[in-house]
């Protein structure tokens, strides 16, 4: 089962985050595939959580209060659209609105056949003015009728008895997946469930081997007196549903591994799901470090390792942000250098170092050019951006900006972000006369985004005159959107339907 986060909270950091600054969508989003041997039918399941203090509740002619939001999924093959469905999802009503504690869950199935498909999700709090977050993933659906096969091993939160079917029941018991692969240290049983398919067709009527252990990531050693071990009659479609005892495993990142043998102990298929552990009170006593050749071991001093993990956030997910919070609570050095390593690890492998060493370079200087009292650089609305999208290649920086509501000639400065001064001419305009006072201001262009149209500008905004720039808008993809941003910012000098000089810039991306 993949893993992917889909909107951030405005974040906090610590997997992504979970504190709130301005309150936006919080949601995980996973799936996983199967197979229905009998129908010769492979399927999907997608699965999408979400955070119920993150969505804004409403008062109904009941008195009871519910959150909605609209959801679209679709699978492409190519360029042929395999499945789409648009459908409002409603939060369970609760009496009190600010009893929102609480996480919902939606499940999703649909038929497919074997390919490679590109999932494209939309989901929009309906009652919020947020633009709708998007993200596309790739998936590989591939089950073949003639050959033994599995599903991914999946994590459940429940694993309960059916007394009455509903979505989430299966061979008898109503299992919901658990979504994040973050094990924090409350949860002392891992509930695993998967489906073997036409093993009778490599082994006929023998028995076979369901092997479940758990290995370090890092090294591939198996966790000992952790494991599941049991003979299977061989079927079409044979249920695995078990639980791994995990009081005593260690913090640390791990893999999940399920193994099909044979009688004479060969393995047949095997597969793996990695996940984080947190269990701050059982300690690690190996003498040395798997990560001592790598680049972390030359940062020894936690407060400096706490540091590092909180400034992953502009580019960490709801995920990872969760580990980090847990892990910056306690002191475990090798924990954070394990996370430090896979997080730059898992995404660049050989290049891993390299990527940390010119992150780390970026991060010297928003701290540098952005930090406010109290507020690292990477904690500021510019800092985030820049680490998250990388240095503008155009800045346009006022502090006293005037326009005349009069078409004029007005010369526009800027730099480019090695410095070079830019200079252009343009003829402004405005509706009405007179003069429109804007408070301090940064636009910043970006020629391309990685997965988002080309000129896409954010414009920082120095409210009270303190230094300290704050994200006014943008139109770049999931970013912050505000239709009455050049009022605010012209300090309500403009009407509602005007679009002011700033406005035009904008709109230019200069």
């Amino acid at each position: 089962m993949k893993k992917f986060f889909v909107a951030s909270i405005a974040l906090l950091m610590s997997a992504n985050v979970l504190f709130a600054q301005d309150k936006k969508l919080s949601a995980l989003f996973n799936y996983a595939t199967f197979y229905l041997p009998e129908k010769q039918q492979s399927y999907v399941e997608t699965y999408l959580s979400f955070n119920a203090w993150t969505m804004q509740f409403v008062k109904g002619e009941d008195g009871l209060f519910r959150a909605a939001a609209e959801i679209t999924l679709v699978a492409r093959l190519g360029d042929s659209i395999t499945y789409a469905k648009k459908y409002t999802l409603n939060s369970p009503a609760i009496k009190d609105s600010t009893a929102n504690n609480f996480n919902f869950l939606d499940l999703q199935r649909f038929s497919v056949n074997s390919g490679i498909y590109t999932l494209e999700l939309s989901v929009k709090d309906i009652q919020s003015k947020e633009a709708p977050y998007h993200m596309e993933q790739r998936i590989v659906v591939y089950f073949d009728n003639s050959k033994p096969s599995m599903s991914s091993p999946q994590m459940m939160a429940s694993v309960k008895k059916t007394k009455s079917d509903n979505i989430f029941s299966r061979h008898g018991y109503d299992m919901e997946p658990f979504l994040s692969d973050f094990i924090p240290e409350q949860i002392n049983s891992l509930n695993v469930f998967c489906e073997v398919y036409n093993i009778q067709k490599e082994i006929g009527s023998k028995p076979f081997l369901v092997y479940f252990f758990i290995e370090d990531e890092a090294t591939g050693r198996k966790i000992p007196n952790i494991q599941y071990a049991k003979w299977k009659e061989s079927e079409p479609l044979v249920p695995i549903i078990t639980s791994l005892d995990i009081t005593e495993l260690p913090s640390g990142n791990y893999n999940l591994v399920a193994e099909l043998r044979n009688k004479d102990n060969q393995t047949m298929l095997y597969k793996k799901t990695s996940f984080f552990r947190s269990n701050p009170r059982i300690k690690v006593t190996d003498s040395v470090s798997p990560y001592a050749t790598t680049f972390v071991a030359n940062i020894t001093n936690e407060m400096e390792l706490n540091y590092y993990l909180n400034a992953l956030y502009p580019i960490a997910t709801t995920p990872e942000m969760h580990i980090i919070n847990d892990l910056v609570k306690h002191n475990n050095l090798e924990e954070k250098q394990a996370f430090l390593y896979h997080f730059w690890a898992d995404r660049y492998q050989l290049k891993a170092e390299d990527k940390w060493r010119e992150y780390k370079g970026w991060l010297e200087y928003v701290d540098e050019h952005f930090s406010f009292p109290k507020t690292p650089g990477y904690r500021t609305d510019r800092g985030r951006v820049f680490l998250q999208y990388g240095p503008p290649d155009f800045i346009r920086d006022e502090k006293n900006f005037v326009a005349t509501t009069k078409t004029n000639s007005v010369n526009h400065s800027g730099t480019s972000f090695n410095g070079e001064p830019l200079t252009t001419n343009v003829t402004g305009f405005n509706e009405g006369t007179g003069q429109i006072f804007y408070l301090p201001y940064q636009l910043w262009r970006y020629n391309k985004l990685e997965k988002d149209e080309a000129n896409r500008v954010f414009i920082f905004w120095d409210e009270f005159r303190d230094g300290y720039y704050k994200l006014l808008i943008s139109n770049a993809r999931g970013e912050l959107q505000d239709p009455f941003w050049e009022r605010r910012l012209s300090q309500y000098q403009l009407g509602e339907e005007i679009v002011g000089e700033v406005g035009e810039q904008f709109r230019r991306g200069y």
